[in-house]
């Protein structure tokens, strides 16, 4: 029972029901609706055949007869739509409470066709043999009767769409907020052992001074420290400093080529002075993290190319691979936190690039170009 009442569960169960009651509310509503056009179709046609019994009196009775109520019933109605018909539905005798600019004979012959459609003619018997027939057509609160359920239908179809979009986006913010939140954490929690790893390396270093082994154990722990440092700054406002592009580039690749396999060719290539925004940092990680990804997608055999250059005011860099491509429905996905074509990892890595590339750095990552069993092409784009 305690696990059933969590703050997610309690969550999950508030967004179903939102979504249930919104859901009963519009199936009543259109029931309801539904309901009062057809007990008002059903007066209407009352009043009709109220109408042609009163006509048929009127013909049929004799002279010296009151007559006030009967015209009284005939003319009292002010809404109904109605042409009086001969025994065809073309021989029009008269009309009430149809708006026409002119007394147009075809336009009522056609009106009269559809009222028919509409509602059965209802018979006028004058006696002799003599008939005539009323065709009516709905009222205009009958129309916009009939017409509500649409409407409402429409409007609780955009709410739920609203609903699913707001949802999704508290959904993707409280998603964001815990990998923030874990990053931050992962960064402090990482503080002390790295501190004291520094410690203990200056200790080594001045016990075993000719040690060669101990500046390579020094540049790992920085190098953590550093990491460290850039998960602290996820999630916070960032600083950027105008940097030499190509420069920092090369930097984290020729980090990264120290640190593979030697069966991997790496290559880099850059053209011009490139100055741009960066947080350097950041963007060294965002390399490095695309550098490992075409390791994996290699494993650990084939040829990494990067190139760096500037296309009018925008700096482009590709990192392209030899390994096994993607298909083009993963070429989006790739990007979302948690999705991963790896047998371990936590499908984070290129969210993140794409979270400092654009939001931070505001420039674009994508995948330029994909083939199976060819190899990968990933551009990030910045503005100069």
């Amino acid at each position: 029972m305690k696990g059933l009442f969590s703050i997610y569960n309690i969550e999950l169960i508030s967004k179903i029901a939102i979504i249930l009651t919104a859901i009963i509310i519009a199936v009543s509503t259109f029931f309801v609706t539904s309901s009062l056009a057809d007990s008002l179709a059903q007066e209407e046609k009352s009043k009709m055949q109220l109408w042609a019994a009163a006509t048929s009196e009127l013909a049929t009775m004799d002279t010296d007869c009151d007559v006030k109520f009967v015209q009284s019933v005939i003319t009292r109605n002010t809404t109904i739509p109605v042409i009086l018909t001969g025994d065809s539905l073309t021989d029009i005798l008269s009309y009430r409470n149809i708006d026409l600019e002119n007394t147009d004979s075809g336009q009522l012959k056609q009106m009269a066709k559809e009222f028919a459609a509409i509602n059965d003619p209802i018979e006028i018997d004058l006696g002799n043999g003599e008939k005539q027939y009323i065709c009516y057509g709905e009222s205009k609160l009958l129309k916009n009767l009939s017409y509500y359920p649409i409407v409402y239908i429409v409007v609780f179809l955009l709410y739920a769409l609203l609903l699913t979009v707001v949802l999704i986006a508290l959904k993707r913010a409280e998603q964001n907020r815990v990998w923030i939140g874990l990053t931050k954490e992962t960064a402090h929690q990482l503080g002390t052992p790295i501190s004291s790893l520094l410690a203990w390396t200056e200790i080594l270093k001045s016990r075993y001074p000719e040690d060669d082994m101990l500046p390579e154990m020094e540049q790992d722990v920085q190098r953590l420290r550093t990491i460290a440092e850039r998960f602290s700054q996820v999630g916070s406002k960032q600083e950027l400093a105008l940097s030499d592009l190509n420069a920092v580039t090369k930097k984290a690749f020729d980090y990264m080529r120290a640190r593979i396999s030697k069966k991997i060719n790496m290559e880099f290539s850059a053209t011009g002075n490139i100055q741009v925004m960066l947080n350097a940092p950041l963007f060294e990680w965002v390399m490095e993290n695309l550098c490992k990804n075409a390791v994996d997608a290699m494993e650990n055999d084939g040829t990494i190319r990067v190139q760096v250059r500037q296309n009018g005011n925008c700096a482009v860099i590709d990192i392209s691979d030899t390994g096994k491509g993607l298909p083009m429905k993963n070429y989006k996905r790739i990007f979302y936190p948690g999705f991963t074509t790896k047998k371990r990892g936590w499908g984070l890595g290129l969210s993140l690039a794409k979270r400092i590339i654009e939001e931070y750095h505001h420039g674009k990552i994508y995948v330029k170009h994909s083939e199976i069993g060819k190899g990968t092409t990933f551009r990030i784009e910045l503005p100069v």
